[in-house]
């Protein structure tokens, strides 16, 4: 009996171990590499319009172009749309975004997802997301880190979304007013458009949910190269 308990014991922590540290860095690196053939693929198979600006050579410096930006609809659950780069979570940060938050459909095995009903990318309004602070790749793990003026850029087929955070705030998992087409103001217009991305707080828990801010800052299409914001604290 005493044979079977340790060895028990001993699953149980090998198995925590994977799912918390080994298996995190794992799905991490998966996460990344999906996203970022993504990205590539959009490069890849977009064709300049005859009126576009050259794109930039490799060693051309990132544009600051910007334009009215491309108002996307809103995808089907598990539909992938964009992928989120972080410049402050590193220059191999690339999260795919998908619709919908539940964790078999999109959380778990795509990453980050965007809740349904809310504003799409540079849409006047709230643009909302959520995904995991640990396991399953963890994308928000460090989102407690970010800074004031961190980019906060959406990459799609049509371009970049650049997006700069402002404020962190901790809620009880009910307090949807987060998701208002102006985060925690009922009844309150949208003149901006706003982007929020939600986790659990604290870690390993669900206790909380912390919430992080940001608001638009403009729109760079494909024609004119990778936006200089996503360059910014790498």
């Amino acid at each position: 009996m005493g044979e079977i308990l340790i060895t028990v014991g001993a699953v149980t922590l090998l198995f925590v171990v994977w799912q918390l540290w080994i298996g995190d860095l794992i799905y991490g690196a998966e996460r990344n590499a999906t996203g970022s053939e993504l990205s590539e693929q959009w490069a890849q198979e977009y064709t300049p319009s005859p009126a576009a600006t050259p794109l930039p050579t490799d060693d051309a410096e990132p544009t600051d172009v910007t334009a009215d930006p491309v108002i996307l609809p809103e995808p089907a659950d598990a539909e992938v749309f964009g992928v989120m780069r972080v410049p402050r979570f590193g220059d191999d940060y690339f999260v795919e975004m998908a619709g919908g938050v539940t964790r078999a459909r999109t959380l778990d095995p795509i990453g980050i997802g965007h809740y349904p009903g809310t504003k799409m990318p540079g849409e006047e309004g709230n643009f909302a997301v959520a995904a995991h602070r640990t396991t399953w790749g963890k994308p928000f793990n460090q989102i407690a880190e970010l800074h004031v003026g961190d980019a906060i850029v959406v990459e799609t087929r049509d371009g970049w979304y650049t997006y700069r955070f402002r404020t962190l705030e901790y809620v009880t998992p009910n307090e949807v007013e987060v998701l208002l087409p102006v985060p925690q103001q009922v009844d309150v217009a949208a003149n901006e458009a706003y982007i929020t991305m939600t986790s659990c707080s604290p870690m390993y828990s669900l206790a909380e949910r912390i919430v992080a801010y940001g608001v638009f800052e403009s729109f760079t299409p494909r024609d004119a190269g990778e936006p200089a914001s996503l360059t910014d604290g790498v």
